[in-house]
């Protein structure tokens, strides 16, 4: 099949565009005066800017081609996304305020940061980073497969596929490196104005086109594919599995370095309840669009690649302006997620691996240079892992939910529980890791995530190992535990923040 280029022309002014307001975003010298500025944007971003920043961060390329893939494979089974985000923004409702609090007072920009500070421990604060650091590069690699398959739809006879998405993600490295978490935060804008058009206009013009009407696509569905309806009751991906990965990625969500990277940005934590509130209206997006995944099912011709289904569905349906905006709103899906993901793992190896263990004596410039020069490790390193393995890139990204869930009871019971302590975290992390790592390379999940039979002992442990060191924790005294608990924390918090 030959690309459009007409689509490729259009596609290629919007992301140009796009990328020219990242490194206008950074034009003034203070996105590049501290890590605080260049990382977290100083924690000013008001609740419209914190929308579109996390909802750059959360629905990418691969929440958009991953579903309608998984859709157009499985049928309901993908609709696992939408009850996921339902559960997780109510738990942020409660939690992200408390993680803003903590993160402003004592400056903390990762949660590897707050687990060095709650906990006292260097060890379990570096396991954190490179976890999630680990976790994060697939993440990268799958916004790297997005912009690589929409140019080979769009552009297929006309442009070498790999050296354009090589130059995408250098330029991405290079706003990025320039303006910080301004970048993505500006572009976010564009990118999400674009999703909510585009995507709600092939919502709504697809099966129209194709079928007369959206009553109409159902019923064929219906009458030729029925099973595309129902969820399976038994098999390796049936009513437990989708159960446990609603679950998992619920809990996981808020965990993500560039999530976190999102959620401090926020000017207070009363902005993050607002955007725990409003948030959830990208599940209209969310849900119609892996609809289209069931359409491009009875749409598309037999035997075409999953992953190509969505793209291929577009390239049936539309003319090249139309495919130019549509291909554009995905590839801008990827590389403003990449952006804001590589400040989360620059931020976590400058902060909680080079200057935790490397060299505990850097200066602060020296700690921003090490921060902004990392992104183009992280992103070179993604680009070289995704053109080497680019058919284990998502299952590592699957794994990568797994592996960051088994943070979540250090972080968030810690924020409430005073007595936890650092040795049932630490040990259950570490054995809810284990778990996991087993059961990816056994195979072996017993029809449910494997995130879940992690998390599951992880919980377990540190429930029944807490009580030992109970005593020892009530005992612990630092500045992390007396802003959450102590009786004066509102007068310490004054005082850090000053």
């Amino acid at each position: 099949m030959k690309g459009n280029l007409t689509a490729l022309i259009v596609t290629s002014i919007i992301v140009l565009a796009v990328v020219f307001i990242g490194f206008m975003a950074g034009r003034s010298k203070e996105s590049r005066s501290s890590v605080e500025e260049w990382s977290v944007g100083g924690r000013r971003l008001g609740s419209l800017f914190v929308w579109f920043l996390i909802g750059a961060d959360i629905y990418t390329a691969y929440t958009f081609l991953g579903l309608t893939s998984t859709a157009f494979k499985g049928g309901s089974i993908a609709f696992f996304a939408t009850p996921y985000v339902v559960l997780a923004y109510p738990l942020a409702y409660f939690f992200l305020p408390k993680i803003w609090k903590v993160a402003s007072v004592h400056k903390f920009t990762t949660l590897a940061d707050y687990i060095k500070g709650r906990f006292d421990s260097k060890l379990f604060s570096v396991l954190i980073a490179i976890n999630g650091v680990l976790m994060l590069i697939p993440y990268i690699d799958l916004q790297l497969s997005g912009i690589q398959d929409t140019i080979r739809i769009a552009g297929t006879g006309y442009v070498n596929v790999t050296v354009v998405v090589v130059l995408s993600f250098i330029l991405v490295a290079f706003y990025t490196f320039f303006s910080g978490i301004k970048a993505p935060t500006y572009t976010a804008i564009l990118k999400d104005i674009l999703v909510w058009v585009i995507m709600l206009y092939m919502v709504i013009s697809i099966p129209i086109i194709h079928f007369g009407s959206w009553g109409h696509m159902m019923q064929t569905t219906v009458d030729k594919a029925p099973q595309m309806l129902t969820l399976p009751t038994s098999g390796p991906k049936g009513m437990l599995w989708f159960s446990t990965a609603a679950l998992i990625s619920a809990l996981a969500l808020f965990m993500w370095p560039h999530t976190v990277t999102g959620t401090l940005s926020s000017k207070s934590g009363e902005s993050l309840r607002k955007n725990a509130i409003i948030l959830p209206f990208y599940n209209i997006v969310l849900m119609l669009v892996t609809f289209l995944g069931i359409t491009a099912f009875l749409v598309v011709p037999k035997g075409t690649d999953p992953r190509f289904a969505f793209l291929e569905l577009i390239h049936m349906s539309y003319g090249g302006t139309m495919q130019g905006f549509a291909y554009s709103t995905i590839a801008l899906a990827s590389l403003v997620p990449c952006s804001i993901m590589a400040i989360g793992a620059s931020s976590l190896f400058a902060n909680n691996i080079y200057r935790d263990v490397i060299n505990p004596k850097a200066s602060p410039s020296r700690m921003l240079k090490v921060t902004r020069y990392m992104v183009f490790v992280v992103i070179g390193l993604a680009l070289l892992f995704g053109l080497m393995f680019p058919n284990a890139l998502v299952s590592l990204q699957l794994m990568g939910v797994s592996g960051i869930v088994q943070v979540f009871p250090a972080v968030v019971f810690s924020l409430y529980w005073r007595k936890l302590s650092k040795e049932a975290a630490f040990t259950g992390f570490i054995a809810g890791m284990a778990v996991v790592a087993v059961l990816y390379i056994t195979h072996q999940s017993f029809g449910a995530y494997e995130g879940f039979w992690g998390l599951l002992v992880n919980i377990l442990i540190v429930v029944c190992l807490n009580p030992f060191f109970a005593k020892q924790a009530a005992g612990r005294k630092n500045d992390v535990i007396d802003t959450l608990f102590g009786k004066k924390n509102s007068e310490v918090a004054k005082q850090k923040a000053v």
